[in-house]
């Protein structure tokens, strides 16, 4: 049984700011409920969404619907982090999808946590079976750019088109590197936009095309796109619409638009990863104790895929 005095260290934010509001401390160890299992956390993320969070980094009326999700004047779930990758320590009496010892990876979205020890998540929640052939560290670093280019192309149709062709703007970062791969195995001709510093990592990803926005104006390339995805939220539809075929749609990460989340795109994401047609991509891993580096890092916008945190002790 777990005891009820029972620590664990966790990252917390106790108001919005800069890196340096995250500490570490010790907090109770969750129990599972009966519909529950106790995750050791081995691996999680630190992404755009984490830094927006922590720094509520958003303009407009979304500042306003964030204060509103996260809390107005502090997280009101003070310790962040939204993907995952551990072993199930704990399952609650109810529980009949995993059993102790299982490897899981998943996201809990707004419910954040994944930057402890341990955490709790309901089985019917977004948690599965981790990839047979996946490190944690990798498994951690799928789930956040996964999920996003998953939802966004499935949006565009790209399901239902016939030899899409499909630009990613900022095909270099956490959801442009899964995008890239994932619109590949959907048979989709791949223009990745991107600095040159990315131009190697967009090649050995599979990209067809590659427009290096730092040498060259992508509006001006001639070619016709069914799907354009804004994978960093910097661009826009009217500066875009030129390069739109007539039925061809523009999708952002940025505004109300949020990606669902789900087990489904997780065991998509999974298979894809067991076959080898995707990738984690991973620029640098930080233990948990230098949880404000890994902030730091993310914060400059010039990290490569995906930033991975270590959990303590591991």
């Amino acid at each position: 049984m777990i005891q009820q005095n029972a620590t664990m260290k966790a990252v917390v934010c106790p108001k919005y700011g800069p890196p340096e509001v995250l500490t570490i401390k010790d907090l109770s160890k969750p129990s599972p409920n009966k519909d529950e299992v106790l995750v050791k956390a081995i691996a999680s993320s630190v992404n755009t969404g984490d830094v927006r969070i922590r720094g509520l980094k958003v303009e407009g009326i979304m500042k306003i619907v964030m204060r509103v999700v996260l809390g107005f004047n502090k997280p009101r779930k003070p310790v962040l982090g939204t993907t995952f990758s551990g072993i199930v320590e704990q399952v609650g009496d109810a529980v009949t999808r995993f059993k102790v010892g299982d490897e899981v990876y998943g996201a809990t979205g707004f419910n954040q946590g994944c930057h402890a020890e341990y955490l709790s998540i309901p089985e019917k929640k977004v948690i599965t079976k981790k990839p047979a052939n996946a490190s944690f560290e990798e498994a951690a670093a799928l789930p956040f750019g996964g999920q996003t280019a998953i939802y966004f192309l499935r949006k565009g149709g790209i399901e239902e088109i016939n030899n899409p062709q499909v630009l990613i703007y900022g095909a270099t970062g956490s959801v442009g590197t899964a995008a890239v791969q994932i619109a590949k195995h959907y048979g989709a001709n791949v223009t990745a936009l991107c600095s040159s510093r990315g131009k190697e990592l967009a090649q050995g990803l599979g990209a067809d095309s590659i427009i290096l926005y730092d040498q060259e104006d992508f509006t001006k390339v001639s070619d016709k796109f069914d799907i354009i995805l804004d994978a960093v939220g910097k661009t826009s539809k009217k500066q875009c619409n030129s390069l739109l075929k007539p039925d061809g749609k523009f999708l952002s990460v940025e505004g109300m638009d949020i990606a669902s989340e789900r087990t489904e795109y997780l065991e998509f994401l999974r298979e894809l990863f067991e076959s080898k047609h995707l990738n984690a991509v991973i620029d640098k891993v930080y233990p948990m104790e230098q949880v404000v580096e890994a902030h730091k890092y993310v914060d400059t916008g010039r990290k490569k895929g995906n930033v991975v945190l270590k959990m303590a002790g591991n």
